[in-house]
């Protein structure tokens, strides 16, 4: 039986590693919806084959190419038609990270809660099965290990603001509409095809190798917890699959690395090449 699914954001970093992966499943057909602020055409195409579609798309063909709909999810019209007779959604677009949702807070809520919003209302019309929404250890705001569901929610940045909003609309549409959701809260995500990804592990090598200075804000001791994009690429499909009753999970390691920890790795695979890694310090960046 074949499964249609729509990847919002779907030529970023996680949305090409998923449907490269999505690809060798089995029976599925892709679409896509992504405004091309960030990922490209060209970045889709190098994991699949890719047919552009304007206007009403027609049902995706099985194991054919990814439909690609270039569009904003601030636009209720574009998300409806995108979300159009699939079955399973994966809302990964957004607008990412918290120096940007500093800066602009506005244009953050419009993206993140009225866009998530827009997606939701064309999964509902559309007749999807489910809604896995790509949130983010943001709502929890400044926290000691261990991390968990049941935790309270204290975001200190507007992006986690929006993100939690948009794990509350996921929960309202579950409970009030019957459209089953999840929410997944991703650790600090690395790996292949990250070459637009603004956080600190694929900034710092892009950086590293261009021989520039890398910025740590605060002394480093910092942690995240960092995970691989195929181990969340594995969590989205679960979530697919899953039927239980819980509609909120971290996905994560539950391993922590301080942000020193990433730098002396970086300064060690530097000297192997001979080479040396520029490093400075700066003020704790608001939110």
């Amino acid at each position: 039986m074949t499964t249609t699914w729509l990847v919002t954001g779907g030529c970023g970093f996680i949305g090409t590693r998923l449907i490269q992966h999505l690809r060798g499943t089995g029976d599925v057909a892709l679409r896509v919806l992504d405004n091309l602020s960030v990922g490209s055409e060209a970045d889709l195409a190098r994991v699949a084959p890719v047919t552009r579609v304007a206007g009403t798309p027609p049902a995706p063909t099985p194991g054919g190419p990814v439909q690609l709909l270039e569009g904003d999810v601030r636009d209720a019209e574009a998300a409806a038609r995108a979300a159009a007779g699939v079955d399973v959604v994966v809302h990964l677009a957004a607008n990412t990270g918290v120096l940007p949702s500093v800066e602009d807070p506005v244009a953050d809520c419009q993206a993140n809660v009225l866009g998530t919003l827009h997606v939701l209302e064309g999964a509902r019309h559309g007749g999807a099965r489910k809604v896995i929404f790509a949130s983010s250890g943001a709502p929890l705001g400044a926290q000691d290990p261990p991390i968990h569901e049941e935790k309270l929610p204290r975001p200190i940045s507007p992006y986690g603001a929006s993100k939690l909003a948009g794990e509350a609309y996921c929960n309202v549409y579950a409970a009030t509409f019957g459209l089953p959701t999840v929410a997944l809260r991703f650790g600090n995500v690395y790996g292949p095809g990250s070459v637009h990804k603004g956080s600190v592990v694929a900034l710092f090598i892009r950086q590293a190798l261009a021989g520039e200075t890398l910025t740590v804000y605060g002394d480093g001791t910092q942690t995240r917890d960092f995970i691989h994009v195929d181990d969340l690429v594995a969590a989205i499909e679960k979530a697919a699959a899953y039927a239980g009753d819980e509609r909120l999970f971290q996905i994560a390691t539950g391993s922590e690395t301080t942000v020193g920890e990433i730098v002396d790795a970086l300064r060690a695979a530097l000297a192997d090449h001979g080479r040396e890694l520029s490093v400075r310090y700066s003020e704790p960046r608001a939110g």
